[in-house]
């Protein structure tokens, strides 16, 4: 049996090859929508991809198993546990509790785990060489240190109060495996450290079943169900509001992008006097880069370890029907970005430029901490850190809308005062300012050094 993991540091995200080199075959679980780089995984390893399948309904990316199952002639496996608001609505093979994806000598077995969403599913993988379950798939219901959340529904999907009946599922699920997985199954998780799918992840890629039974926080709580909700609901990070859209694109079906033509290198001159106004220019330079001048009205999107996350702060597609152009290094920079975009499901990116020449820019405005703390009284601030960054401390009188909310939520932004939007590190606030910007505020500044400085 021959098992990778794939992972995403922007999204804290793993997904999985898993093949029967006697055969030839290989399942992947939960891919992203780059599949190019399974299939060359598969190709390298003389493996053919004939089953694809996701563990639930993803709110944090575009799943691509509807992508690889086209690209790889494969065959779709998705759960048709849950109820029926939570199938998927395109073509597939239906999964239930027990049911078997089998590749070659090598089998995955579904159970039903329900609890981070009512339809997760989780795989037993066995190699028939050894006859006996070695590993868990275990997608959002078990990370290392932590469970999946089951407020997901309720933060972005605009559901009332299912997460209670979410932990209860959650706890039944953890009951049957401690009571039917052995422990020295290994448990390979859907996500690491970073993930705002659960609140307390450890940072390894794997842990075990009996490891996390004997040493995980729910560990002593499964026999108390009124401790173990109220523990496991207490604490769980912001959900950006783009979680909604992906778990209803996600159910109804991704778009299938297919092989995409390169992306189009266009000229500064070409974008004159059309930037927010008939296309949107997304500015991925690095911040002290872009500090120093930025097309009025483009977005700060930073090309580094978040850029798809940020991504999916500042654009909805859902109501953004302008295209995209990318200010990136070179092709080969742009085109990756153009992939990281798909993640979240922004697709509609027209070409890229790689410099200003000739367009009009402008520093962005900044106040130092010490100036900002002289004026606090004639400010106002925007926090967009978490909630539990925002506990630890926050300028006067600051409103906290986290990073990922606020174009949901951008009535609610201070009017009236010069905006001092800031973060910890600068990043979160530079993505949040060049948004608020866009959509016509004046006077927005960002806090040099951001709340680090502030604090210091």
């Amino acid at each position: 049996m021959y098992l990778e993991r794939f992972y995403d540091e922007d999204l804290a995200q793993a997904s999985y090859l898993i093949g029967s080199e006697r055969s030839g075959e290989a399942v992947v679980v939960d891919p992203r929508r780059d599949v190019h780089v399974y299939l060359a995984a598969a190709a390298a390893k003389r493996l053919r991809i004939v089953a694809v399948t996701d563990t639930h309904v993803h709110a944090d990316y575009l799943s691509g198993a509807r992508e690889l199952a086209a690209a790889a002639g494969a065959d779709l496996y998705l759960s048709a546990e849950g109820g029926p608001e939570w199938r998927y609505r395109f073509d597939h093979l239906p999964l239930h509790d027990g049911d078997v994806i089998e590749v070659g000598e090598v089998s995955l077995t579904a159970l039903h785990t329900p609890g981070h969403t009512p339809e997760h599913l989780s795989f037993l993988v066995t190699d028939g060489a050894h006859g006996q379950p070695g590993y868990l798939l275990s997608g959002d219901f078990l990370f290392a240190g932590d469970v999946g959340r089951p407020d997901l529904l309720d933060e972005a999907a605009g559901y009332q109060d299912t997460k209670y009946e979410g932990a209860r599922q959650l706890r039944r699920s953890l009951r049957r495996l401690v009571s039917e997985v052995g422990d020295h199954v290994a448990v390979w998780p859907g996500h690491g450290a970073g993930s705002a799918c659960g609140k307390s992840l450890a940072g390894v890629p794997s842990t075990t079943v009996g490891y996390e039974r004997l040493t995980a926080w729910w560990a002593g709580l499964l026999e108390d169900e009124e401790a173990f909700t109220r523990e496991l609901l207490t604490g769980q990070p912001d959900a950006p509001s783009y979680f909604g859209r992906m778990k209803r694109v996600n159910r109804d079906g991704p778009p299938v992008l297919g092989q995409r033509a390169p992306l189009q290198r266009l000229e500064a001159a070409d974008l004159a006097g059309r930037v927010n106004r008939d296309l949107v220019l997304i500015d991925t330079r690095p911040l002290a880069e872009q500090r120093r001048g930025v097309v009025p009205g483009s977005l700060s999107v930073p090309g580094g370890g978040s850029f798809a996350t940020y991504a999916a702060y500042a654009i909805d597609p859902d109501t953004e029907r302008r295209p995209l152009v990318l200010l990136a290094r070179d092709q080969a920079h742009a085109e990756r970005l153009r992939e990281r975009l798909a993640y979240v499901g922004v697709d509609d990116v027209m070409g890229y430029v790689t410099d200003l020449e000739g367009l009009t820019t402008r520093p962005v405005p900044m106040v130092s901490p010490d100036e900002a703390r002289g004026r606090a009284g004639e400010l106002a601030f925007l926090d967009v850190r978490t909630a539990q960054e925002h506990a630890t401390g926050a300028a006067p009188g600051a409103v906290r809308i986290h990073a990922g909310q606020v174009l949901k939520r951008i009535a609610e932004v201070p009017k009236g005062r010069e905006l001092v939007v800031y973060c910890h590190g600068g990043g979160r606030a530079a993505v949040v300012a060049s948004l608020l910007r866009s959509r016509g505020f004046g006077d927005v500044v960002e806090l040099s050094d951001s709340e680090g400085a502030w604090a210091a």
